[in-house]
């Protein structure tokens, strides 16, 4: 077998198993006696060489500027619930960002778990953090964690 029979026969057993994969997700449930982790509105941040290129190569997705500013490097991008934010310049890697306090459309949530009972909860959990929020301040902060594969986790409470 060729790598291009191999890859196809991969790719079809892969779109095969969706189906029943769709038909077996089941709403997870959180363990008695462990809390619920609710981190606001995901999106993932893009470290990138171009802002207008990656914003007309987003584009082509259905994607729309939703947020930012051109000129200053930051572009935040949407499609549907989905968030993709364009950054030119700020950061060497990509980075995994949730904003408690926030829902995808950047509008605050009336109830949420504060940036630093997350902080806390997950520190009891024995998380490393690269950088805290100060536990002795209300309101916007954020921590910084890396994942075992070296991913940066940004928890960036803007509320």
């Amino acid at each position: 077998m060729n790598s291009r029979s191999t890859r196809r026969a991969a790719i079809q057993a892969i779109a095969s198993a969706i189906p029943l994969a769709a038909q077996t997700v089941q709403t997870p449930v959180t363990p008695p006696g462990k809390q619920s982790m609710e981190l606001g509105a995901f999106s993932i941040s893009l470290a990138v060489k171009d802002l207008k290129a990656s914003k007309q190569f987003y584009e082509k997705f259905g994607f729309t500027a939703f947020a930012g500013n051109a000129s200053r490097g930051i572009l935040i991008l949407k499609n549907g619930d989905h968030v993709i934010g364009l950054f030119q310049g700020m950061f060497a890697n990509n980075i995994l960002t949730f904003n408690p306090g926030w829902d995808s459309n950047a509008k605050k949530l009336a109830a949420f778990t504060d940036v630093r009972e997350l902080q806390r909860r997950l520190k009891a959990q024995g998380v490393k953090l690269a950088k805290e929020a100060d536990e002795s301040t209300t309101g916007p902060a954020s921590f910084v964690a890396f994942d075992p594969d070296g991913n940066q986790i940004l928890v960036d409470q803007h509320v």
